[in-house]
């Protein structure tokens, strides 16, 4: 289900919502100043504008660029805290569907061996 934003002049106006690629314009929008943010959300945003899967890594790297360049803080002083959430909401959401790799070496239980002293 897409986020909404509610405008700010407009308490009880209308709901519009925000899904990926709308996420991805604004953050194309507001890095306008930070050619490397801005490339990253120009591929993201003409991805899923042509109804194509984007890797959740692109998202992430989208949202670590943004942040060390000082988008992500520029952006919720311009647009306050819900609606920033609601524009980032949708990117955090992709990234965090991310698939879980774990960081422990690799042991392989052997039949017969007792898997609590085995190692």
């Amino acid at each position: 289900m897409p986020l909404t934003i509610r405008p700010a002049g407009n308490p009880g106006g209308r709901l519009w919502p925000m899904d990926l690629r709308d996420a991805t314009l604004m953050f194309l929008v507001e890095s306008a100043g930070h050619p490397a943010v801005a490339e990253i959300a120009q591929s993201a945003y003409d991805r899923l504008a042509e109804g194509e899967d984007i890797d959740y890594r692109v998202l992430s790297n989208l949202v670590e660029e943004a942040s060390g360049k000082g988008v992500l803080r520029a952006m919720r002083q311009k647009y306050g805290p819900v609606a920033f959430e609601a524009i980032i909401g949708p990117v955090l959401q992709e990234v965090g569907r991310a698939p879980i790799r774990s960081t422990r070496y690799g042991y392989t239980w052997q039949p017969g061996e007792d898997p609590l002293t085995a190692g």
